[in-house]
């Protein structure tokens, strides 16, 4: 009875108003949905960790508690990067403190929550990766939200897009993505399910020695 209900809310979350078409040049809130899921009050990340049980009490924390970081967003862009800029994302207990970031930061913060607290539903990274938009002169290609299992559904939350806003159930993540992509009005190239934020840098065979040539006379 308890999983049909949760089912229920969750459906009824992801059916919540929202703009029928976001702003495709940015990742900052388009919708705040305010989680009609109540959330225990915690001081401490910590205590939040003792006190929360579920995607819930995360989202709900989420739809109040955030702030989209704008400048911070143009520091992380693909361009920056390539630029050999490297921040490091915000950590959890970090956020809980100062919630203010952007996509990746909130997106750590709910996945690594969810392995803290409920790790039976299997919480990971989705990576969406959109054709590319500049904005003030910077590449924005990727895009990162929290995805969770229930009941044998899909579950997606921790968008800064709309922040408090639990999509789902779907049958898939090919179901969720393509929603999205009309939701977000860009082009999705595509999209991974991943461990961490963090990009895995290739093991480099090594280089066997250049055999000196014959000299000649």
């Amino acid at each position: 009875m308890r999983a049909t209900l949760v089912a229920l809310a969750a459906a009824l979350a992801a059916c919540a108003p929202l703009a029928e078409r976001a702003d495709p040049a940015s990742d900052a809130p388009e919708a705040r949905v305010a989680a009609a899921h109540p959330f225990p009050a915690a001081a401490t990340y910590a205590e939040a960790l003792g006190r929360w049980r579920g995607a819930e009490d995360v989202n709900a924390w989420i739809g109040a508690s955030f702030r989209y970081d704008g400048p911070r967003a143009m520091q992380l862009s693909e361009t920056q990067r390539q630029r050999g800029a490297r921040m490091p994302i915000h950590a959890p207990d970090r956020f809980f403190e100062e919630p203010s970031g952007v996509c990746v930061d909130l997106a750590r913060f709910a996945v690594e929550t969810l392995r803290a607290i409920d790790p039976a539903s299997r919480p990971r990274y989705l990576m969406i990766e959109f054709d590319p938009v500049a904005l003030a002169g910077n590449t924005l290609r990727r895009h990162w939200v929290a995805a969770y299992e229930r009941d044998g559904a899909l579950f997606v939350f921790a968008d800064s897009k709309r922040p408090g806003h639990l999509a789902g159930p779907y049958a898939s993540v090919e179901e969720f993505v393509a929603g999205y992509a009309r939701y977000r009005g860009r082009q999705v190239v595509a999209h991974r399910e991943l461990d961490t934020f963090e990009r895995r840098l290739r093991t480099l065979a090594p280089r066997k020695p250049r055999e000196s040539a014959p000299e000649t006379r």
